[in-house]
Parts: C-alpha cells; structure tokens; sequence
C-alpha cells in the first residue's frame, strides 16, 4: 500500500522543483557527440543525483536499472511515469540478467544509464556494469554528473541524496566518451574501469564547484569539455 502512495508523492515533487531550474549543459557537445552518431550510449552518474537527472532526462526513453526490492518498486513507478523505461535487476542480485536486459534495449537503439554507485554504495565507487556492456555492445560509456546551487542533502544518508530547492541553478557537467574494444582483455578492462572512475570524479568536482567559480573560470572548464573523442 505504500509503494503508490510514495511514488505519487515523489513524482509531484519532481514535477512542481523541475520546471523551476535553470539548467546549463556543460560539455554539450560529448552528449551530442553520441547521439548524432546514431549509436546509443550508457549513461553513469552517481546516486546522489538521481532527482536532477530524472527530470532532465525525462521523456526520452532512457531505459535505467531498476532494483527489486521496495525502493525500486515505488522509484520504478516514478520513472516510468516520466518517461523511462526499466530493467530488473541489481549490483547484488539479478545482475547479469539485468545487464543482459540492458544489452537488449541497446541493441533496439535505446540510451540506457546506470546510477553506478548504488543501490546502497559505497558511495562514489563505481560498479563495473557500464564497462562490461559497453564492450559486449561496443556504445560508448558518458560520465555526467549534477551541481546545484542551492539543494537540501540528505546527510545521514549513503549517497548524500541531493533534493534541488526550487529556483536553483543546475549544471549538468557530461565527461568525452569512453569506448571499450569488444576484443578487450582484463587488463584493458582494468583501464577502463579506472578512466570510467576518473571520468566520474571529474565532473563530479567541476560540477560541484560550478557555482562557486567566477565566469572566467566558468568558460576555462567549458573549453575543457568543448573537444571530440573519435571512435576507435
């Protein structure tokens, strides 16, 4: 009985502090990048942005994973109703049925993303999940990560979940892409993992201290991201 209540309460606060920010996309061209190569891509960013992103990438069709348990049943139903699809499964149980499920909407051309440090961390240590099925389907990995200006943090929780406070300003910093050869051993997965890792604690510190910096520093980490990687 609780599950819809929740998800019905959850998916009107999103709806109502959504419309207010004002967003800017950092490294827009990297999102672009992806899309306008007509392959779709893997999206890895941290839990403690998964309000931001839900409302940024909503009706879009990004399938995310979806654990079993009660959160995932009642955030299942919020995601859906803004426009995600799901796949069942989780970093501890139904992993790789999970993973193949994602696979699968790669290969039907859909985006998918992980929240790649959950469900229940550590917090800021990725999981190997994009990795492995970025080099089973040969999409590119993209690191994205949020910054508010003005947010309520849950601080005694894991992942530091961040609520934006209506009106807030919001970065969306997204790293180059990653690529992963299909033919990659373990130690070119190793690397991989590591460059996903370092990719996400990146944009993570750049998009946190966005709203601290001053317009000159704000364009020096706008050229930073301004670059193409090409596909190998």
């Amino acid at each position: 009985m609780q599950i819809p209540v929740i998800a019905w309460a959850v998916y009107w606060i999103i709806r109502l502090i959504g419309p207010t920010l004002r967003l800017e996309i950092v490294g827009v061209g990297n999102a672009i990048q992806i899309r306008s190569s007509g392959e779709p891509g893997i999206g890895a960013l941290w839990h403690r942005c998964i309000f931001t992103a839900a409302w940024v990438w909503r009706n879009r069709g990004v399938v995310v994973m979806n654990t079993v348990n009660f959160d995932g049943q009642w955030t299942r139903r919020v995601v859906e109703r803004l426009g995600f699809g799901t796949a069942q499964g989780s970093s501890s149980r139904g992993a790789v049925e999970g993973l193949l499920a994602m696979a699968r909407q790669i290969e039907a051309g859909k985006h998918v993303a992980f929240t790649i440090d959950g469900p229940r961390g550590p917090r800021y240590v990725a999981k190997p999940g994009p990795v492995i099925l970025a080099r089973r389907t040969g999409s590119p990995i993209s690191a994205v990560h949020f910054g508010l200006q003005w947010a309520f943090t849950f601080k005694k929780s894991w992942d530091l979940f961040q609520v934006p406070l209506p009106f807030s300003g919001a970065v969306m910093v997204v790293a180059p892409p990653i690529y992963v050869p299909k033919d990659g051993g373990s130690d070119i997965m190793k690397a991989k993992q590591d460059e996903m890792q370092a990719a996400l604690e990146r944009v993570r510190d750049d998009a946190e201290s966005w709203f601290g910096l001053d317009e000159e520093q704000r364009d020096e980490l706008r050229g930073r991201y301004s670059g193409r990687v090409p596909k190998p």
